[in-house]
């Protein structure tokens, strides 16, 4: 049963992709088909995606955080925060990458895998930080998916050659404003997961964590940075997707580097 509401979740994922795929670059193929349509899909997808979290996460050991849970965790957050805001905002198009990534994520947890079990006596301090952690690594996601698809209309625009899709994304302006909103809010959920870390990681070495969190800081300080130069300079496109990128790579190498080393290649 499990196996089949993860494949289900996939198709409807897959579905989505392509739906938006088709509607931004042949608009006259698929008229009968509206966005609201397409976030209905999605819905079933996130529905049947949290039934497969619920199954994987909650054991009766423990809370399993394996590698590739948090992974579809992560994606599960994405595909669910983009889709309630495309209920009032016209951001839909990022679906393209979005939808097919939450599909790929839950393929992967096909791959047996050791379980890494956290006890459900933890800290409620820590279970938020561990929480937090997960949500403003989504959001920021969400902003390197936005940032790409800003470049590909800057490229586009600069060369004086924008396609289909190109024309049928929101304005420049418009695309480089909500990409700002996503990153301001996904720093101060950062800001609060590194805060909350200080106060309940009583010893980083011990724990093997010290590298994700120099990381983690360092991720912190160019959103810093970046969100300061776009207050005091009013920094844009190819700068602000600079600086967008070189925060989420480090972010991501913070967390899934190093948990992928060291419970896929060290076993610990």
């Amino acid at each position: 049963m499990q196996a089949s509401i993860n494949l289900i979740s996939i198709i409807f994922y897959l579905c989505c992709g392509i739906l938006l795929f088709t509607k931004l670059t042949r608009p006259g193929i698929l008229q009968a088909v509206s966005r609201q349509h397409i976030l209905m899909l999605a819905a079933i997808a996130i529905l049947m995606h949290g039934l497969d979290l619920y199954h994987n996460l909650f054991t009766a050991a423990g809370l399993d955080i394996r590698f590739y849970n948090v992974l579809s965790l992560v994606a599960w957050l994405i595909a669910l925060m983009l889709s309630l805001t495309a209920i009032n905002m016209r951001i839909e198009c990022l679906g393209i990458i979005v939808y097919p990534f939450a599909a790929l994520m839950l393929a992967l947890n096909f791959i047996p895998g050791e379980s890494h079990l956290l006890s459900y006596q933890m800290k409620g301090g820590m279970l938020a930080h561990i929480l937090f952690s997960i949500v403003a690594y989504s959001l920021l996601s969400i902003a390197a998916v936005q940032a790409l698809l800003l470049y590909i209309q800057d490229t586009a625009l600069h060369n004086k050659h924008p396609g289909g899709f190109v024309r049928s994304l929101p304005p420049l302006e418009t695309m480089e404003i909500l990409l700002f909103r996503i990153i301001a809010l996904g720093f101060v959920v950062l800001s609060i997961a590194l805060t909350m870390g200080i106060f309940y990681l009583q010893d980083m070495f011990a724990q093997h964590i010290v590298h994700k969190t120099i990381l983690s800081v360092i991720a912190w300080l160019l959103f810093a940075v970046l969100l300061w130069g776009r207050w005091q300079f009013g920094w844009r496109g190819r700068i602000a997707i600079r600086w967008t990128y070189s925060g989420f790579i480090i972010l991501m190498l913070a967390y899934f580097g190093s948990k992928f080393v060291i419970e896929l290649i060290l076993n610990r």
